[in-house]
């Protein structure tokens, strides 16, 4: 019998892994999986680490095939019985989205926690170590069985489905600002104050690569739709103003699009809230709902067109699409 918990930790680079340096002028690349163990103290007191490196990739150049390749390495891991959880460690500039495409593919029970970095290894007070060693922590902890694909920074723990990166450098950039964190590691170690409620779930080999995101904006028609349109767009999301509201021409080449086939769902522009049905004038929320624009509950526009996209990859019918992007609660 196990004393502890062995916890795999899949390395593909990020912020983490990165020096700076000085002929390129700024942070790049360095650092393997071993070298940013070497560096995080204190991890062989909580689990046995079975590291898995994939490479050091910046987040921001992240493809579809390559998330699907780390999805792959994830149940990989999950599917050995000798392992009790997974870390993924990363950039931090796409974790939102990142983490919630594996949120959606995954579902087993073991834990699987995203972490990374604000601050590169050559910065005195470097955050990585730390966010590394609470990852693992939470990755062994049996109170996230079941809890899907978390994000662990500066202390916070989030669900994949709501935590966004509020600021570009913050080091408490992550947060869940509609339902906010499922819990805290702290000296006393993992605290939980809340489970989620619910998770999306879709089975898909491949993902749709022109799913467009467009934000609504002051003056603004419905050309950049039609452009997409035109540019073969798979699907599109429309971040809309408020509560999910327009200019009406903005909604009707969405209706364009619509009648050629081509999904569409819209969400708010704000950082937290949804978009409703609670207006009725020409391009208000009301008219995008009977004109046949999905809703995306609390998903903003990343999120939404991860969603959209793994769902017209699995090849969902509409209906199917529709309950994938409303989420477990309905619209919210």
């Amino acid at each position: 019998m196990r004393s502890r918990p062995r916890v795999a930790v899949v390395f593909t680079g990020g912020t983490i892994s990165m020096r700076i340096d000085p002929v390129a002028g700024g942070n790049v690349p360095t650092l393997s999986g071993a070298e940013i163990i070497a560096r995080s103290p204190g991890m062989d007191a909580i689990a046995d680490i079975v590291p898995i490196d994939l490479g050091r990739t910046p987040a921001s150049h992240f493809s579809f095939a390559q998330l699907f390749a780390i999805r792959d390495a994830i149940v990989r891991a999950q599917e050995d019985p000798t392992i009790d959880g997974v870390v993924v460690v990363q950039g931090t500039d796409v974790i939102e989205e990142t983490a919630f495409f594996w949120d959606l593919l995954l579902d087993r029970p073991e834990p699987v926690v995203v972490t990374g970095a604000l601050r590169s290894a050559s910065a005195p007070n470097d955050d990585g170590p730390a966010n590394l060693r609470d990852a693992v922590r939470c990755a062994a902890h049996s109170s996230l069985r079941e809890q899907g694909v978390v994000v662990v920074l500066a202390g916070s723990i989030d669900a994949a489905d709501d935590v966004t990166k509020t600021h570009a450098t913050a080091l408490d950039t992550f947060q869940s600002r509609n339902e906010g964190p499922l819990g805290r590691v702290a000296d006393a170690g993992v605290e939980l104050v809340r489970r989620r409620s619910g998770r999306r779930h879709v089975a898909a080999e491949r993902a749709a690569e022109r799913v467009r995101v467009i934000t609504a904006h002051v003056a603004m028609d419905g050309s950049m739709i039609d452009a997409a349109v035109e540019a073969g767009s798979d699907g599109i999301v429309v971040e809309a103003t408020g509560a999910g509201n327009t200019a009406a021409t903005v909604l009707e080449a969405a209706v364009r699009a619509m009648e050629r086939g081509i999904p569409v769902a819209f969400t708010t522009r704000c950082p937290a809230g949804s978009a409703s049905d609670g207006y009725a004038f020409p391009g208000g929320g009301a008219q995008w709902v009977r004109a046949g624009a999905m809703r995306t509950g609390f998903l903003g526009g990343p999120k939404a067109r991860i969603a959209l996209a793994l769902g017209i990859g699995g090849g969902l019918a509409d209906a199917e699409l529709r309950a994938l992007l409303a989420g477990p609660g309905g619209s919210r």
